[in-house]
Formats: structure tokens, C-alpha cells, sequence
């Protein structure tokens, strides 16, 4: 059965701690690890992008269980679908943090059918070329 992924985007609550985020995505590494879900989250602050992948069930579990979080508001999913091998099979979860102008970027990029090509400097990258720039340093310490 064929890897799934979804992407989604949300707000951090205001009252949101350090502490309370850690715990979060402590909790979120330890449920993706047991139903074979890998995915990242990057984090600008303020706001959120997960890209989540897995077997389609368990996928939809773990988006259901990040759907239903109090920790952000305003969840939108910005892609859903196919993909042939996982982006980031290193991490059941990972909180990556970012630059403010990095979340706008992703989501003006194309994340039709997740692809990643080779980024030849001419058209625009794909936000999934974009998304492993961003996760590509983070791997190695993984």
C-alpha cells in the first residue's frame, strides 16, 4: 500500500510555553512512532506547518489527533495525497523552527503531487524541494 501525506497549517495559542510544545510533540513522536507515522513540524513563532506521512490509515489517525489539538487554532490542510517514498523516515515527529518569512514561502510554493526534482535555479522550487532545504541539516543530527 502506497505512502500518504498531508500538510496542514495552523495558529499557535498565544499562551503556548516552550515547556508545553515539547510535551506536545513528544507526545505526537511517541503515537506517530507506534502506527508508523514520520513528519515534521516547522514552527515560525507564531505559527505551524506539518508535513505528515505514513500508511493511509494510520495518517489519517495521526491528522485526526492534530486536528483535535488546543495547542493551535485555525487548521487549514493545504495538500493531501500519493507519495512513492517517504520525505523524512528519520523522525516520527521533529519541531524544526523557522524564520517568520519562511511559512509564507512554503505555502506560495506548489505542493501538487509533492514532487522534488532536481531545483535547477530557473522555474521556482517545489514546496517539497523547499521543505528538504529546510529539514535536509536536521537530518544528519537525527
Amino acid at each position: 500500500m502506497p505512502n500518504r501525506a498531508v500538510v496542514f497549517v495552523s495558529e499557535a495559542r498565544a499562551d503556548l510555553s516552550e515547556a508545553k510544545l515539547a510535551s506536545i510533540m513528544a507526545d505526537a513522536a511517541r503515537f506517530n512512532r507506534d502506527v508508523g507515522v514520520s513528519g515534521v513540524t516547522l514552527f515560525d513563532g507564531s505559527r505551524f506547518l506539518a508535513y505528515m506521512e505514513g500508511p493511509p490509515d494510520a495518517l489519517d489517525v495521526a491528522f485526526s489527533r492534530a486536528r483535535g489539538a488546543s495547542s493551535h487554532s485555525q487548521l487549514i490542510e493545504v495538500a493531501r495525497g500519493r507519495v512513492g517514498q517517504r520525505r523524512v523516515p528519520y523522525w516520527p515527529m521533529r519541531l524544526v523552527n523557522v524564520e517568520a518569512g519562511t511559512l509564507p514561502r512554503m505555502l506560495r510554493a506548489d505542493w501538487t503531487g509533492f514532487v522534488q526534482r532536481t531545483d535547477d535555479g530557473v522555474v521556482p522550487a517545489t514546496a517539497m524541494e523547499l521543505l528538504s532545504a529546510l529539514v535536509q541539516p536536521h537530518a544528519v543530527a537525527a
